[in-house]
């Protein structure tokens, strides 16, 4: 009996090994719908020894799931299975694309792929001199289940582990008392050595002391130091990072090298800038077609948009408060590449017979450097900008924002949704009216749509700001805090700065020579004089706007909030203020869409006619594609597709600034001769002309 006993137990015992060895991984992959990005692969683990985790490529799957949702369709994702022992199984699954929308998407996928890791490659890290993983030395503790506008009062009553404990995360720490009397007894939520932030019987968070709501991280009182600094991780595993991108790397270089090599125009020219901008000098007899004021109003509707509504709001989440600073620092900096870039677009300017005008970086980047004996880089480099400026002008400055705007009204307006198309009909027909008319006509809509647009904006952010005066102090200190002594979670100082260089840069295009394009249409005789008008821009993009927008985030306390949409952030901070904003908020992003689509179709038609010629009819087909790409971009979500050509309006700056520098020289020399001119009162001036007549 136990002979046979024994047996039994070895054959059980092998049967089990076996079935433990057979380790193998299936999975059900589906496609639940049309819609983009909605992609499934859900895991059968057989074998193996339980507990098992997921190593996902998308990064936005737990190591703990074995099943991966919001997966892009026709892109292939990887998953490793690892069981207790050790063992793995590696496995590729790929859903299948249905719908062309899907199948565009899956395409463009690995080309945005391609395109971002030249854009956002990070020489530093790439050279071993910057390390881009974010790193966190210590855990906060604070308020159980706060979230920004709670309102309460929360007390430490009384600590259970002193100051400088070693503690295990779970260990009972402290006892905290709400304004109600309910007492909660706090767990560490991590190992390490505890750090007392708040003494025993202190108020830790009273949501009515201003400072407390103003400044980042009031509620938490307590923070656990780990022994060794742990790496922040992405869901799936992944390290998070934070890298210094080569596009801003690129941006910065040269807004600083022509902020010194012009001897900071951008802060001695500024009064003369806004003179030429109020139009005391416009000489109605110059070559040209609009005023400088309508240059300004048709470029600055081409940059002031959903990056400062949106992106400002995703800048201050993941930069915090600090990231303010330096992307008015950046703006200040990118007003000497747009003086560089639009003298440029107004000396290499074509003047047709007709009156029509062709300029910008195309004729500039041909003509000024074929003058330097540099006609082949100058040809490469012209064409180059001119095919990356259609792709961004039908993706970046036309889908982008039709499918944003349509987004943002539809969540304020129920009744739109599911009529994206109609939207975009509409939307074609009310741009189509502007664009038909050339520049005049959009010249003369943007000239009134920018200055109401950005008023309201304007008027209602100085409100909020207002409202919450008492504020300004903490405001402005966080603001200071967060840009120099910045928590490591947030990248440290450069992860703060590269984020609000960012955003700047990519807000208010300085470098990107799309500006160049509209300023070459304006009516002077001296090219700097366009320079100086065209300063303006990043100051009232960067300097005014972004700006505006990060204070009312910060002053409501918003910059708080993780995880939100970044339009959604703005118009909730707003909202919080004024209940009936987000709707206004809603019609201003359709009015920023709105002009910076016309101002994109003028930006492309010019790059258009350079690759296609100067006919009215090759500007006519183009026109025609741009109107269709509204209602495209209204109706369809096309992610990857999106993403892709609103890069391209980025790497326009490559061909750019390349010229840029090889000219600067020349821009320099022209300078110095507008301002013996203006200081000797040789260029026309209005008033004096009004006087002798």
């Amino acid at each position: 009996m136990k002979k046979y006993l024994y047996f039994l137990f070895l054959s059980i015992s092998i049967s089990f090994s076996s079935f433990a060895q057979d380790f193998d991984v299936e999975g059900k992959v589906y496609n639940p719908s049309t819609t983009i990005n909605d992609g499934v692969v859900d895991l059968k683990v057989t074998g193996g020894v339980a507990p098992y985790s997921y190593k996902w490529s998308n990064e936005n799957t737990p190591l703990t799931s074995k099943k991966s949702t919001g997966l892009v369709e026709g892109v292939p994702y990887t998953v490793v299975v690892t069981d207790s022992d050790g063992k793995t199984v590696t496995k590729v699954f790929t859903v299948e694309a249905d719908a062309i929308t899907e199948i565009f998407n899956g395409t463009m996928t690995p080309a945005v792929n391609a395109l971002g890791s030249v854009l956002f490659w990070d020489p530093f890290a790439a050279l071993g001199l910057y390390d881009p993983v974010v790193y966190s030395d210590l855990k906060k503790v604070g308020v159980p289940d706060w979230y920004p506008g709670l309102e309460d009062k929360f007390t430490l009553k009384k600590w259970l582990k002193s100051d400088g404990a070693k503690v295990e995360k779970g260990d009972d720490i402290a006892v905290l008392v709400n304004n109600a009397g309910e007492e909660q007894t706090i767990k560490a939520n991590a190992k390490g050595s505890l750090k007392q932030l708040t003494a025993g019987g202190s108020v830790v968070y009273n949501s009515e002391n201003q400072k407390h709501i103003i400044e980042q991280g009031a509620h938490f009182f307590a923070e656990i130091n780990y022994d060794n600094p742990v790496v922040v991780t992405h869901p799936n595993g992944d390290p998070v990072t934070k890298p210094i991108s080569f596009i801003v790397i690129w941006l910065v270089l040269g807004a600083t090298f022509f902020t010194i090599r012009m001897g900071f125009i951008n802060i001695r020219g500024f009064g003369h800038a806004i003179d030429l901008a109020k139009g005391k000098y416009d000489n109605p007899d110059a070559p040209g077609q609009v005023t400088h004021f309508q240059a300004l109003a048709t470029a600055v509707s081409g940059t002031v948009g959903l990056g400062n509504i949106a992106g400002v709001a995703v800048a201050v989440s993941l930069g915090g408060a600090g990231a303010t600073f330096w992307m008015i620092v950046c703006g200040l900096l990118g007003m000497s590449s747009k003086f560089v870039e639009c003298t440029l677009g107004v000396k290499y300017r074509d003047i047709l017979p007709d009156g029509r005008v062709f300029g910008g970086p195309m004729n500039y980047l041909r003509y000024g450097l074929e003058k330097r004996n540099m006609k082949g880089l100058g040809k490469v480099l012209a064409g180059l900008f001119a095919v990356l400026a259609v792709g961004a002008s039908f993706g970046g400055g036309n889908m982008f924002q039709a499918n944003q705007s349509f987004e943002q009204l539809a969540g304020q307006f129920p009744v739109l949704e599911g009529n994206g198309f109609w939207f975009g009909i509409v939307t074609a027909i009310l741009v189509g009216v502007v664009i038909i008319g050339g520049i005049n006509s959009i010249a003369n809509v943007t000239g009134k749509i920018v200055p109401v647009m950005a008023s309201i904006y304007i008027v209602a952010a100085l409100a909020v700001i207002i409202m919450n005066i008492e504020n300004i102090g903490p405001a402005f200190s966080a603001i200071y805090d967060g840009a120099f002594s910045p928590s490591a979670l947030r990248g440290g100082i450069i992860g703060v700065l590269v984020i609000g260089f960012q955003r700047a840069a990519f807000s208010n295009e300085a470098g990107v020579g799309s500006a160049a394009i509209a300023h070459s249409t304006a009516k002077t005789n001296h090219a700097p004089s366009e320079g100086f008008v065209a300063l303006l821009e990043p100051f009232i993009d960067t300097v005014v706007v972004c700006t505006l927008t990060a204070l009312v985030l910060i002053f409501t306390g918003m910059h708080e909030v993780e995880g939100m949409a970044g339009a959604q952030l703005t118009s909730d901070a707003f909202g919080s203020q004024i209940s009936w904003f987000p709707y206004v908020l809603a019609l201003a992003v359709f009015l920023f869409a709105f002009s910076t689509m016309i101002s994109w179709s003028y930006y492309g038609m010019r790059a258009w006619t350079y690759l296609f010629g100067k006919s009215k009819r090759t500007e006519f087909i183009y026109k025609m594609f741009f109107l269709v790409f509204v209602v495209i971009g209204a109706s369809v979500s096309l992610g990857a597709v999106l993403d892709f050509s609103d890069m391209m309006i980025l790497a326009m700056s490559f061909p750019n600034i390349i010229g840029l520098y090889i000219m600067s020289g020349e821009v320099k020399k022209d300078l110095k001769e507008y301002l013996i001119k203006l200081k000797s009162n040789q260029l026309f001036r209005r008033q004096r002309e009004e006087a002798a007549k």
